[in-house]
């Protein structure tokens, strides 16, 4: 087998695709789990300490921050994707790129598969790594959701005009 068949067939087995896509996929993951666990001890620490000195309406700042700043970990990753692709000149432009990992990465496909042939498998690793990080960021979302409602109940408590030691019990 020649040097030029073998890069044929690696190119229509979409091998540097596969290259490309583990290893971005990897620097993606990395990137959300680290801006997850700031998010989410940044959160615990401040909302627990919020809710002991009964500053109920500050947890729920806390909670929506915390929202933000996992949505714009979610478009950091759909950048970090797309100047990858415009890196290895896989789309014209740098918009194009980032416009198309935004597509794949949600899964939202509302583009055509632009990538050249012997790269139509990124596609594919971008939308898994979308999914993964959803996921990941919903089980994050779901766990910070206790000290907002122990707040946002504790606040419709004060409200009501409740005892303070009934208020406390409330956990």
């Amino acid at each position: 087998m020649t040097i030029a068949n073998t890069l044929q067939l690696s190119a229509r087995l979409d091998l540097p695709a596969y290259l490309l896509g583990i290893s971005m996929l990897l620097i993606v993951m990395l990137v959300h789990g680290l801006a997850l666990l700031q998010v989410a001890k940044r959160y615990e620490v401040k909302s627990f300490l919020y809710l002991s000195e009964h500053r109920y309406s500050a947890v729920a700042f806390t909670f929506y921050a915390s929202i933000l700043c996992l949505f714009l970990t979610h478009i950091f990753e759909i950048f970090l994707w797309g100047i990858s692709l415009w890196a290895f000149d896989l789309l014209p432009t740098i918009a194009e790129s980032i416009l198309f990992s935004g597509s794949t990465y949600t899964a939202m496909g509302f583009m055509d598969d632009l990538l050249p042939v012997g790269w139509k498998m990124l596609a594919i690793i971008i939308a898994f790594s979308g999914m993964f990080a959803f996921a990941w960021t919903a089980s994050v979302m779901i766990s910070m959701t206790k000290n907002f409602r122990q707040a946002y109940t504790r606040l419709h408590m004060q409200k009501l005009k409740l005892p303070a030691e009934v208020i406390e019990r409330f956990k």
